[in-house]
């Protein structure tokens, strides 16, 4: 499926469908086929947004979670989008948490998948090994309960960012940055109900995370799928969609009136 990508000032993003915005954020890695099976479901039901984040593009003293952050509140401010629920998978979760605790009011509810910003496992010791495809398709394959998730394509895009120097350097930074922003401190202030769906054979931020992350935001719920990694939303997709979709309609129930 080919989306038609958008432009309004420095901004790109994706958007399909009608009805309160769905915003999605991606991760490190984030290739846009990545929400696809989510873009497809909710488009008839909200209007899907995905603002595409500039991982590579921020100068290296802005490349971290809060620079990003910056980027995210510019872009619903631009395009003036109100009563958002916003989703975040792996390093975007952490920019949605982010963004959620410094700018809360346009934000309706808050959905994280594999999050970081209280822990997460990084690409491993050794940094990318560059030219070593072997090595990036090994742990691209980590991110996902069933390697066979880790198609050729997926893998000769994380190869492509790990050869570029720059790219690299911006990564890094972007992990540190992530590493270093722990919200455990804050979590306690976020209003907003909160969605966390974790894969229980999440290796990079692992059950435990979404257990922390539930014990720590006040109105949150947590659900764990089983044969599931890092990315929910694209290997268990249907399971995903429908654990969302029961949470966004709750929202949008009147609350009943004790007689």
């Amino acid at each position: 499926m080919e989306y038609e990508i958008k432009q309004l000032d420095k901004f790109r993003y994706i958007e399909e469908g009608n009805g309160e915005p769905l915003v999605l954020l991606h991760g490190l890695f984030g290739a846009l086929s990545n929400f696809k099976d989510l873009i497809e479901y909710f488009r008839n039901h909200y209007k899907v947004v995905v603002p595409i984040l500039p991982l590579f593009e921020l100068d290296i003293l802005h490349t971290s979670v809060g620079g990003l952050e910056k980027f995210v509140h510019k872009y619903l401010e631009a395009r003036d989008l109100k009563n958002v629920h916003l989703l975040g998978n792996s390093l975007g979760g952490h920019v949605a948490l982010v963004h959620v605790l410094k700018h809360p009011e346009r934000i309706k509810s808050l959905i994280l998948t594999g999050s970081s910003g209280l822990f997460e496992n990084g690409m491993g010791d050794t940094y990318p090994k560059r030219g070593d495809y072997e090595y990036i398709r090994k742990k691209t394959e980590l991110t996902f309960y069933d390697p066979a998730m880790a198609t050729k394509e997926l893998v000769d895009e994380v190869y492509d960012i790990v050869n570029s120097r720059m790219k690299v350097i911006k990564i890094i930074a972007l992990a540190k940055s992530a590493i270093r922003n722990n919200l455990g401190e804050e979590l306690n202030q976020i209003k907003q109900p909160t969605l966390l769906v974790w894969g229980n054979n999440d290796t990079i931020t692992p059950p435990f995370v979404g257990r922390e992350f539930n014990r720590l935001i006040p109105n949150s719920e947590l659900h764990f799928i089983d044969k599931c990694g890092h990315a929910p939303m694209m290997e268990v997709p249907a399971e995903f969609n429908e654990i969302l979709h029961k949470f966004l309609k709750k929202l949008s129930q009147p609350a009943a009136v004790a007689s």
